[in-house]
């Protein structure tokens, strides 16, 4: 394979893209220390993106073949990532943990196909929104925990209800 080439520079930025939001994702995970961080997002993410970019390239050299779907490998991203995602939930203290990250693990999967696929503009946007959702909306989360309100409702859930 030329590494030159029009193709090999295409797959190249297509990996690159979906590793660079997922690690993106994963920095913002690390900054509020969390399990996955920066390598575990960029590693899924590009690692989707790849698993694309071969059922791409596999899908155009059997074109025409009967009972061919390339839609299967990325079908498979998910069940891989629903996995990876399962050793990140934890019961402690009767408390659940690790749900967000697993989440975000799962969609920064999506992320690296959608780049595989080179959809680049659903990459940009998927990564904008999931760092909205981590960052703007962890912010807005903990302003609700502090009041009142949600104090008396977690009082009520933990049974200390007077």
């Amino acid at each position: 394979m030329d590494l030159f080439n029009t193709e090999t520079v295409d797959i190249f930025v297509k990996l690159f893209v979906a590793m660079f939001c997922g690690m993106l994702i994963g920095t913002e995970r690390l900054l509020a220390n969390k399990t996955a961080g920066m390598r575990t997002y960029a590693l899924v993410s590009m690692g989707s993106a790849l698993f694309v970019v071969i059922s791409v390239l596999i899908s155009s050299q059997h074109q025409g073949s009967a009972n061919f779907d390339p839609l299967r490998m990325a079908a498979q991203i998910i069940a891989g990532v629903g996995f990876l995602g399962a050793g990140l939930i934890m019961i402690k203290d009767n408390h659940i943990t690790g749900l967000t990250s697993s989440t975000g693990l799962w969609v920064s999967a999506g992320i690296g196909m959608s780049a595989g696929f080179g959809l680049f503009g659903i990459t940009a946007i998927a990564t904008f929104l999931t760092l909205f959702i981590f960052i703007v909306l962890w912010f807005i989360e903990k302003q609700i925990q502090k009041t009142t309100f949600a104090k008396r409702i977690e009082d009520f859930t933990s049974g200390d209800n007077h």
